[in-house]
């Protein structure tokens, strides 16, 4: 199926944007803190249409399904209400968004950590600002798709990923101060590439523990009389807490601490040691991971070649990220994979980019 097919027409415009894997500071973004992420080869595509009446009509390619709203005050749900959740936040904007035909395409994977909502948001905004001539710059698009993840997808994310999807590339990694939106953009450090191993375990944030540990952190941070858990730099701080707002602190604090020790320039070897350290802070003070991704994190550090892993994504499942020696991803993850298949468990390669039948 293509957009002519589905909607009689073919399409006025289109937009897409990449998914992203971020390499270090986990769950630090709603804590106003520092990340580093950076855009993956897979994208997703929006392609746009004035619709002939008075509905919106929406159709993902991927799933095969199509949503029409004919009722504004009526929230969808599925992937239609990312959609639904940008018209509406640029809406509450000012901007007038007529009836609209929208189809999607992705091939960033769903359930892995990799923001496929984040790309589906910026890729739609990316659309109906070449469709309708919005004034609204990247970082305005960014900010945009958080609003309507927040409010339409009910999700209480961070700025971080949509800042990635609208502003990274595959080729740099993307320093982030989440409170100023001051960036940087980093080489890739030296002599490494990025792996990324699906753990086959899906998760989806709105019904995970993800929005509990927001309200963890942000309950520190009022106990420690600060606006953010970014605001306390000394680990030592945290200790006054009571379980678990102890350890949920202490990982923003030492995770953000990570993220500006890369800052002032590191090795591949004290980077990967830096991912080994953010891994065990997320399994055991975040309490976010599950056993497949702590197997298969563990399975990678143990490789020769892998400077270090972690979990990617808020967790709960989802997928791994290991800085390796540059030119051996796809062997260090053939190898890996095996021993995983054997431990019980069935991963696929996502960065590089393999087929599934590729990573068999």
């Amino acid at each position: 199926m293509d957009f002519e097919q589905v909607f009689g027409k073919p399409p006025e415009t289109q937009a897409t944007a990449p998914g992203r894997v971020n390499l270090l500071g986990e769950h630090t973004d709603y804590n106003d803190g520092f990340v580093l992420p950076t855009a993956i080869p897979q994208s997703t595509m929006v392609q746009l249409g004035l619709s002939r009446d008075s509905q919106h009509h929406f159709y993902s390619e991927n799933l095969n399904e199509q949503v029409s709203i004919a009722d504004i005050n009526h929230t969808p749900s599925g992937f239609a209400n990312y959609i639904f959740g940008c018209i509406e936040v640029l809406q509450k904007a000012g901007h007038t968004i007529p009836s609209l035909c929208v189809y999607v395409k992705s091939s960033v994977p769903m359930g892995s950590g990799l923001s496929s909502s984040a790309a589906l948001e910026v890729a739609t905004l990316r659309a109906l600002r070449q469709l309708l001539n919005l004034p609204i710059d990247d970082v305005e698009i960014a900010q945009f798709a958080q609003q309507a993840e927040i409010q339409y997808a009910g999700v209480q994310c961070g700025i971080m990923d949509q800042m990635a999807s609208s502003l990274a590339d595959t080729e740099h990694i993307l320093f982030l101060d989440t409170r100023t939106l001051e960036r940087r953009v980093m080489p890739l450090p030296e002599n490494a590439e990025i792996l990324v191993i699906d753990s086959g375990v899906p998760r989806t944030l709105a019904t995970s523990g993800y929005n509990q540990r927001r309200a963890e952190c942000e309950e520190a941070a009022r106990s420690l009389g600060v606006k953010a858990l970014r605001d306390i730099t000394d680990v030592e701080v945290t200790e006054k807490l009571p379980e678990p707002l102890r350890r949920r602190a202490r990982h923003v604090v030492t995770e953000d601490n990570r993220v500006l020790e890369v800052l002032q320039g590191v090795t591949s070897e004290r980077f990967g040691e830096l991912m080994n350290a953010s891994h065990a802070s997320l399994r055991d003070d975040y309490e976010v991971s599950v056993p497949a991704l702590d197997t298969l994190v563990e399975l990678l550090q143990k490789t020769p070649g892998v400077y270090g892993a972690r979990l990617t994504g808020a967790g709960f499942g989802g997928a791994s990220v290991a800085l390796v020696a540059a030119g051996e991803a796809r062997s260090i993850a053939t190898h890996v994979l095996e021993q995983y298949k054997q431990a019980g468990y069935t991963g696929q390669i996502l960065v590089p980019f393999l087929e599934l039948s590729d990573a068999a």
